[in-house]
């Protein structure tokens, strides 16, 4: 078996699509392949971008050619698409990103309830996170406010390391200010979106009302996230292997 058969049969057993994450973490397990090579993940990157056995979804998730029939509509819908279905899991797929990439980092992971139910690809996020039920981290009201932001990574003394809001068809407005009232905490605030809405976060974040936490929040975007997706696994894979 050749590399490029081995990246496909991993995505055949997935159901014919996969983040570059999880091919990082599964074909190098396929057995009878040669790996002569020293950049093998640079190889798969490469094998995933050949037009004629795949294509690409959205940032970080390929898909095999020949497939499209089998794949769930939503999964395969373009990211213009404004039905419900589509907004709703392109926001729990980078939702799943950040959960997956926190979980590779060794936090302690979080979704609000009202998202376990919501899936990363085919998995619900509930099973994705690591925490059922936020830890009480400070006073009632602001763990309240804490438990509705999109992706919390706790560290090792159940405090909050990092708070993530995801904006794909949101407003930042609300999102700065959660984040404002969390402000005395020693965590990271992320805006996650888009690129094109680089300019408009810009602006929002430019308002005075959000000056003590302007600089402290910063903006990712979804290419950006899915490259930090794939290289946390990357890494994970070759710990794993040492």
């Amino acid at each position: 078996m050749n590399q490029r058969d081995a990246v496909i049969q991993v995505m055949q057993a997935n159901g014919g699509y996969a983040t570059l994450g999880y091919l990082y973490q599964h074909v190098l397990d396929v057995p009878g392949v040669k790996w002569d090579t020293k950049t093998p993940f640079a190889s798969m990157r490469r094998i995933v971008q050949d037009p004629k056995h795949f294509f690409k979804i959205r940032p970080g998730l390929w898909a095999l050619k020949g497939w499209e029939k089998k794949i769930p509509s939503e999964i395969l819908a373009q990211a213009q698409d404004k039905s419900p279905a589509v907004v709703e899991f392109n926001h729990s797929y980078y939702q799943g990103l950040l959960v997956e990439i926190g979980n590779l980092k060794k936090f302690v992971t979080f979704v609000p309830n009202q998202d376990k139910h919501k899936k990363f690809l085919n998995t619900p996020l509930a099973k994705l996170a690591t925490l059922g039920r936020i830890y009480p981290f400070t006073y009632d009201h602001l763990v309240r406010r804490a438990q509705a932001i999109d992706v919390t990574w706790f560290n090792e003394r159940k405090m909050p390391d990092t708070f993530f809001e995801v904006e794909h068809s949101t407003n930042i407005h609300n999102s700065l200010l959660k984040f404002v009232d969390l402000q005395d905490f020693h965590a990271h605030f992320y805006i996650v979106a888009d690129k094109a809405r680089a300019n408009e976060y810009a602006s929002k974040i430019a308002h005075p009302a959000f000056k003590p936490v302007s600089g402290r929040v910063k903006f990712l975007s979804y290419d950006t996230l899915s490259a930090l997706h794939a290289k946390t696994a990357e890494l994970a894979a070759v710990e794993s292997r040492l």
